[in-house]
């Protein structure tokens, strides 16, 4: 049953029979949804006007030039892993110092400027910290155990 508002396709959108059915397309497209366009080519010298009208250019200025990247990541990941890992050597709450200090770490590491020797020692610091946080909780999570 077809509903008589709807008109069916136009032999445009049909599809040839015998043709293969377009990627994407229902059953009765046959054409590409899109078409090439036409590109003209102008073959324009530039003269002294062009260049006199261009007059009021000047190049940017140093203070106008991109920002620098100069925020350094990783000594703050080392800055963090250390206090990560004193804190790591009395009480287990120091871990979500170190997960911060091992994240940024990797994210140091992964940046071209930053310093890979300050990076890798501010992860191996952090992990250290992470493991000796850990060891600190499950030592207190047992004594609780014993206790209760």
């Amino acid at each position: 049953m077809t509903d008589p508002r709807i008109e069916g396709p136009t032999p445009e959108v049909e599809r040839p029979e015998g043709s293969a059915a377009l990627p994407g397309a229902s059953k009765g497209y046959g054409k590409l949804p899109t078409a090439p366009i036409p590109v003209e080519r102008t073959n324009h010298e530039p003269d002294a006007e062009d260049f006199a009208a261009r007059s009021d250019w000047e190049p940017h200025a140093e203070s106008d030039a991109a920002p620098v990247d100069d925020a350094r990541l990783a000594p703050w990941a080392l800055f963090a892993a250390i206090v990560a890992l004193a804190t790591s050597m009395f009480v287990g709450w120091g871990i979500p110092v170190a997960v911060v200090a091992v994240i940024s770490a990797i994210m140091s590491l992964r940046r071209p400027l930053e310093s890979r020797a300050i990076a890798m020692w501010a992860l191996v610091l952090g992990l250290c910290a992470t493991l000796f946080s850990a060891g600190w909780l499950i030592w207190a999570t047992m004594q609780f155990e014993r206790l209760g």
